[in-house]
């Protein structure tokens, strides 16, 4: 094996490394965004507002992300009022369509461990809000929502670790991400293996800054606790 192409190559790896951490970035932060209300949606005691997000959440966590993807990518543009909308700039630029997609599957994915947490924080705290006369805005303001992120965030951060992986997807259109970038250079130079441990180990790499982070801060966040868990939504 030839690694002195790694050496070569490695300032466009890094290329590709800061377009893929630009999609995870944006779509967990926007996918967040989006969790939370689908979150309380979900645990509502209203049928026909619960049975909204738990349709949503089936539907991505039931397909693949790839096909979500090219739905997105692909399917948009086959609609004429959407290439003449003011939305088609964006629906026409590859980056945002894995964007949209990332975001809508992440969101889904995000919403379910809210909800989990939610349901996990004991019944005893609960019945302490009503005892001492906080509305349902202040209990879930106050105590709720603070207590569900301490217990969120082993979950939330294999969400992230997912979504790492899972934007290695978006190279199926057209991206230079980083695995569309290691494609990119095998094409010219004809070393597989060589490129794509270094995109490996780059991937690792950051999965462990991630790991590394979210311990820190579940450490600090969760000091003066008790332990809780929640079982992660599985993307397989």
């Amino acid at each position: 094996m030839d690694f002195s192409v790694v050496v070569e190559y490695f300032p466009r790896l890094l290329e590709g490394t800061w377009v893929s951490l630009q999609l995870v970035a944006l779509s967990i932060v926007l996918g967040g965004v989006f969790a939370l209300p689908i979150a309380l949606a979900r645990i509502s005691s209203v049928l026909w507002i619960r049975s909204l997000p738990f349709a949503y959440i089936f539907f991505f966590r039931g397909t693949p992300l790839l096909v979500q993807i090219f739905l997105v990518y692909y399917g948009a543009s086959q609609f004429e009022v959407v290439r003449e909308s003011f939305l088609w700039p964006i629906l026409r630029e590859p980056f945002w369509c894995a964007i949209i997609a990332f975001t809508l599957n992440t969101s889904a994915y995000t919403a379910e461990i809210f909800r989990g947490a939610i349901q996990a924080i004991p019944e005893g705290e609960v019945e302490a809000c009503k005892v001492v006369g906080m509305s349902k805005v202040q209990m879930y303001r106050r105590v709720l929502l603070p207590r569900a992120f301490g217990i969120v965030l082993p979950a939330y951060g294999n969400e992230i670790i997912l979504m790492l992986k899972g934007s290695a997807l978006a190279s199926t259109i057209t991206i230079l991400d980083l695995t569309g970038m290691a494609r990119t250079i095998i094409a010219r130079t004809y070393t597989p293996i060589e490129i794509f441990l270094a995109a490996g180990a780059i991937y690792l790499v950051i999965s462990m800054v991630i790991i590394a982070i979210f311990r820190q801060v579940e450490k600090r966040q969760n000091r003066y606790l008790g332990s809780v868990s929640i079982k992660v939504p599985d993307k397989g």
